[in-house]
Order: C-alpha cells, then structure tokens, then sequence
C-alpha cells in the first residue's frame, strides 16, 4: 500500500503539470489581455473584448500601426512599464548603467519574456507556493480566496451535508421498499428536481419567499444582516441561517437524484447476496441485518467518495446561484478573473484547487481501504 501511495504522490507532479500547461497554453491564444484590458478602462471602451472583436468605435481614429488594438492612445512607455509590471517583459539595461532601471531610461530597453520562460517562472513560484498578486485589485491571491472563501464554504459545507443526510436514508427506505408506491412517487420527486435547472429554481425562490411577488420571508442578498455585530451569539446563528437558506436549497435541490439513487442499487445489490439470507435464516432483526451486515459493503462508495464530493463542491463555487442571491464568492471571483484576464488569479486558483483535487483522489482510495480492508491497492501495476 505504502508503494501505491508514493507512485499515486509521484504522479501528482506531471499531472499538475499538464493541467497547467494546458490551460497556460490556451490563454496565448485568448485575445484580449491584461494589457488590452487596462488600456480599454482608461480609454473608456468599456471591456477590451470588444475592441479586439471590433464591437466599438472610441478609440478609432487615434490609431496605432503596431497592431495593439487595445493600447490605442496611450503612451509607448506607459504600455512598456504594464507589461513589465505583469511580468510579460523585463527590463535590461547597459553595462556600468547605475540608476534605477526604467523603460524611460536611455540606457535600459524592453525586453519580452517568452512565453516558455513565462510558463516555469510561474510554477517555480507556484512550487513556492507563492502565487502573486492580483493584477487589478493590489492583493495577494492567497488573501483574495479567503476573503471569498466564506460564501463557499457556506454553499459547499451545507448542500454536501444536507444532500448526505437525506439521500442514504432515502436511498436505504427505497431498496427497502423497492416496487412499491413510496419508491415510485420518490423517485419521479427526485428526477424531477435534478430536471429543474439550478437558476431557474433559485428565481422561482427568490420570486416566493423573497419579496418578489408573493411573501417576503427570506433577505435577497448578502450573508449576514447589516446588524451583524450587534447581535448575540444566538441571534448571529439564526440571521446567518436566515440568509443561507434559500442559496443552499437552490444549490442543493440537483444533487438528491445521483446520490439517492446510487445507495438504493448499492444496497439492492447487496440485499440479494448469501449473507444477507443467512443473516436473516439465523432469526436477526431487519434492522440487525441492513446496519449491522448490509450498510458497510453497501455504502463504499457512496463514503468514500465523499472527501471529493465534499471539496469539489467546498470550492467550486458557484457562479449562478452567487449571482441571483448577489454572494460574493469563488464563483464571481473566477467569473471576473476570467473575464479580466486576471492570470495571476486564474492559474493560482488553478493550481491551488487542482493539486488538493489531486490529493483528494488518494485520499478517496484510502477511505475504501478503511471501510473495506479486503481492496488492496497496493497490488495492483501503475
């Protein structure tokens, strides 16, 4: 076993690896960078995506002839201090120079990074765990994915254990009474809320509970009241419970189906097994046979897949259901990094999220170990 952990440990690096050098590798082809991005805002064209699709006009007759659709207008040492300054080019100056290095400096001149030289810059930092600094908001990346960090933790901590706490009991309730009235009505109710897409479900929420056209019960926004430190400790559990309560249902309402229906043939496949009969011939209780024999073989991998459950959707994060109850969480985060062109933010995050993905599938290998000692994954080759 020991042998499997380390080839499992050594095969992180390349896979890490190529993550990173896949979606690096897609972003030198994504019009509409860092720079393009900050000339547009100070040019006033909105977002650079449009200047380089040619969807705006400011800006047009100002023309450049080196190409740089984004940078129109602006001065060359200005654009030359950005690009040092997001780590695309360094700058070199002559031998015996002595003053501060600039591109102003006739002495000193520009010179591009490649973009090879860029890629293990990156991850030699990224090993260091060093993961910059956000290009557009002046805080470390590290210190941007905390202050986000409550709003999934909240979305993901809650749905994971809400969908677990029901699910395995209603799973186990349906195998039970598998063919009957209460397996069919149960499984149409779960399909049917995997059916319903997530957004569509949280505006339905929002428009019934939350003050759109029938009761105002639920707040529309934010995490906690603006009252929050002058509550009791009481009183701030149940205004943070008050908020949480419809994002979570939102987030939550698709995730019955799989789960539910993945313990019910888990157990059905083990209900009909010899030792369940021999359990039942020896006069021991239904209850006996499902918890005592049936629901440690049955729920392996329903628990041990619960620690990559548990962190893809602890920081996953997501997009949609922030938007529609305005939560400010890794789901806006990424969505503006992306849109920002925020590298920093995006590979860091990438990388960060992606090794502990990577630790988690060795870590879900070791819990069907400990629920059931008879898998040895340490036999097997590669």
């Amino acid at each position: 076993m020991g042998a499997y952990i380390l080839r499992r440990l050594l095969l992180i690096i390349p896979t890490l690896i190529g993550i990173m050098v896949i979606n690096f590798s897609l972003t030198q082809f994504v019009p509409g960078g860092p720079i393009e991005q900050v000339a547009a805002r100070l040019e006033g064209d909105g977002d650079a995506l449009e200047s380089v699709s040619g969807g705006g006009d400011a800006g047009v007759d100002q023309g450049r002839d080196d190409g740089y659709i984004g940078a129109r207008g602006l001065p060359p040492e200005f654009l030359a201090a950005l690009e040092v300054q997001f780590g695309f080019a360094r700058i070199v100056c002559d031998e015996g120079f002595t003053g501060t290095p600039s591109v102003t400096a006739p002495e000193c001149r520009k010179e591009m990074i490649p973009a090879t030289e860029r890629f293990f810059i990156m991850m030699w930092n990224y090993m260091r765990f060093d993961f910059g600094e956000s290009y557009f908001r002046s805080i470390d990346v590290v210190d941007l994915v905390i202050e986000k960090m409550p709003v999934s933790i909240t979305l993901g901590l809650w749905s994971t254990l809400i969908a677990y706490l029901i699910s395995i009991p209603l799973g186990i309730r349906k195998a039970v009474r598998d063919g009957t009235p209460f397996d069919t009505w149960t499984s149409g109710a779960i399909i049917v809320g995997y059916a319903i897409p997530g957004f569509l479900f949280a505006i339905l929420l929002l428009v019934l509970f939350a003050g759109g056209s029938y009761w105002k019960i639920f707040p529309l926004r934010g995490l906690t009241s603006d009252n929050w430190e002058q509550l009791s400790l009481m009183g701030k559990a149940l205004d943070y419970l008050w908020h949480i309560a419809l994002p979570v249902i939102a987030s939550t309402i698709s995730s019955f189906a799989t789960l539910t229906l993945l313990t019910k043939n888990s157990f059905l496949d083990e209900i009909k097994k010899q030792y369940v009969m021999t359990a039942r011939a020896k006069g021991l209780s239904e209850g006996r046979v499902l918890y005592g024999h049936v629901f440690r073989n049955a729920m392996l991998i329903v628990i041990a897949g619960f620690p990559a459950l548990f962190v893809s959707v602890f920081f996953g994060g997501s997009l949609i259901i922030e938007t529609i109850f305005s939560l400010d969480g890794l789901g806006q985060l990424g969505f503006r990094a992306a849109v920002e062109r925020d590298y920093p933010v995006i590979f860091g995050t990438l990388f960060f999220f992606g090794l502990i993905g990577l630790v988690m599938g060795i870590i879900s290998d070791l819990m069907y170990v400990w629920i059931d000692p008879r898998i040895d994954f340490g036999s097997r080759r590669g």
